[in-house]
Parts: structure tokens; C-alpha cells; sequence
């Protein structure tokens, strides 16, 4: 069975704790309590193939932006998180997606673009099609998402499973060369 590597990244309070948690145990925590780091293995079927996702919250706050290297470097997939309710929250992760290039240093990496908290319709302040541009410009899948409501979040866990399918990371391999005479 395949093990994929996922690693959930956006600013503070977008709402990564919530979606992981809901996915992974099915229910939703309503007090904010700021990660600094938190893993996860859930088993789950993909177009009828089961694997294990291992799955790394991170901390969304600036004092641990540092680690975010590290947690670039070890994962496969990421699924990079803003809040619909906060315009800032998707200005951060313009930053998060050039880091991820920078230290993944490959042309595509397996993204998933997703708008939580879509419940708060009435506080939203990122539009879906500028979200939806963004993706574009990204080349990757996009979607809104509720931990709350549960809207998506299932989906959004397979949907990365499959651009880590369609476009697996290539590890680091030392290469030993040697010249034969």
C-alpha cells in the first residue's frame, strides 16, 4: 500500500487544524488553539486503491515560519489553505506556493488550493474566481471547503492523493559517477 506525505500549510486561523481533524476523526473543534506541529496517518481509497496519507499540520503563525523548509522538503503533496473570510490569508499564500517551489526546486509540484471555511458566506472576503484564477495560474486543482459543515473535506484529501499520482515529486538522489577507461 502506498504512503503519501502531506503537508497543510497557511497562514494562522485559516482553519488547517479544523480540515485535518475533520477529516481524520470526523468531528470539528470549535476553540482556535494555534498548532506548532501535528501528524497524522489515516488509511483511505482513492479510485478504488487504498494508501495511508500521512499527514503534517503545521504551524500557520510567523515565529515557526522557519520550520516550513523542512516541512517542504520532507513532503510530497500540500495542500496550501487560506480562509475565504480573509483577504490577507490569500495574500500569505502566494509567498507559501514560491517557498514550496524554491525548496522543492522542481517545475511541478503536487498542489491543491483550498478556500476554507466557505460556511461564512457572509464574512467572505476572497472571491471564488479570484481563487479560481489563482489555481489557473498555479496549474493546480482548487476548492472551496467547511470543516465546520464538513463541505469537501474528504474531497480535498483524495484530490491531492491524485495530483501526488499524476505528478509524483522526484526525491534527491545522489548520483555516484565514476569514468571507466
Amino acid at each position: 500500500m502506498r504512503e503519501f506525505k502531506v503537508v497543510v500549510l497557511g497562514s494562522g486561523g485559516v482553519g488547517k487544524s479544523a480540515l485535518t481533524v475533520q477529516f481524520v476523526s470526523g468531528h470539528f473543534c470549535e476553540k482556535y488553539d494555534p498548532t506548532i506541529e501535528d501528524f497524522y496517518r489515516k488509511e483511505i481509497e482513492v479510485d478504488h486503491n487504498r494508501c495511508i496519507l500521512e499527514i503534517l499540520d503545521t504551524a500557520g503563525t510567523e515565529q515557526f515560519a522557519s520550520m516550513r523548509d523542512l516541512y517542504i522538503k520532507n513532503g510530497q503533496g500540500f495542500v496550501v489553505v487560506y480562509s475565504v473570510t480573509s483577504r490577507q490569508s490569500f495574500q500569505d499564500i502566494k509567498i507559501m506556493k514560491d517557498q514550496i517551489m524554491r525548496v522543492k526546486g522542481v517545475d511541478r509540484v503536487p498542489i491543491i488550493l483550498v478556500g476554507n471555511k466557505a460556511d461564512l458566506e457572509h464574512l467572505r472576503e476572497v472571491s471564488s474566481s479570484d481563487a479560481l484564477s489563482l489555481a489557473e495560474m498555479w496549474d493546480c486543482p482548487f476548492m472551496e471547503a467547511s470543516a465546520k459543515s464538513r463541505t469537501n473535506v474528504n474531497e480535498l484529501f483524495a484530490e491531492i492523493v491524485r495530483e501526488m499520482n499524476i505528478a509524483p515529486v522526484k526525491e534527491d538522489v545522489d548520483w555516484v559517477c565514476c569514468t571507466l577507461l
